[in-house]
């Protein structure tokens, strides 16, 4: 990939707590979940330059792991909630990526599975599992314009320990 690739960080919410009886928009993190968010933001931190925005889906539950992830953050990005990425497919997604703006070197998708599995493979043509908390890093295109045209590389994946 060029040195001028844009950066997009798939993020799966963290586990989240089917007790309650909420709407699936309304369902809340899990006390697991309350944990796996701040260690995947503790490793973005650590393992990533900054990230320039945030998409968020307007679920609760990816809300609310966006919250734990930023907070672990060394600088705060501005993050959108998009209603698109609650029943987005894939194809779906990367409309979405293809309206970036090019000044925005990385941004996080905060989403669901199975549309974050199929959006990493989509881009990379590899299969990684997205558990709760999952993370995959990809580096996309030199527009995000063009995302999705040529093959992204997949720089790392995973779920960082809670």
């Amino acid at each position: 990939m060029s040195p001028d690739a844009h950066t997009l960080v798939v993020l799966r919410h963290a586990k989240s707590d089917w007790s309650g009886g909420q709407p699936d928009l309304e369902r809340p993190l899990s006390r697991r979940g309350q944990r796996q968010a701040p260690e995947a933001g503790r490793w973005l931190a650590s393992n990533l330059e900054p990230i320039d925005l945030a998409l968020v889906s307007p679920a609760r539950r990816t809300q609310s792991t966006w919250d734990l992830v930023a907070a672990e953050l060394d600088v705060l990005p501005p993050a959108r909630v998009d209603d698109r990425l609650y029943a987005a497919s894939a194809g779906g997604l990367v409309t979405v990526l293809r309206e970036l703006s090019d000044d925005l070197g990385t941004v996080a998708l905060v989403g669901h599975n199975p549309t974050v599995e199929d959006l990493v493979e989509r881009l990379t043509g590899e299969l990684v599992e997205m558990p709760t908390s999952a993370i995959a890093v990809i580096d996309v295109a030199e527009s995000w314009a063009t995302a999705g045209d040529e093959r992204a590389e997949l720089r790392a994946s995973g779920r960082p320990p809670a």
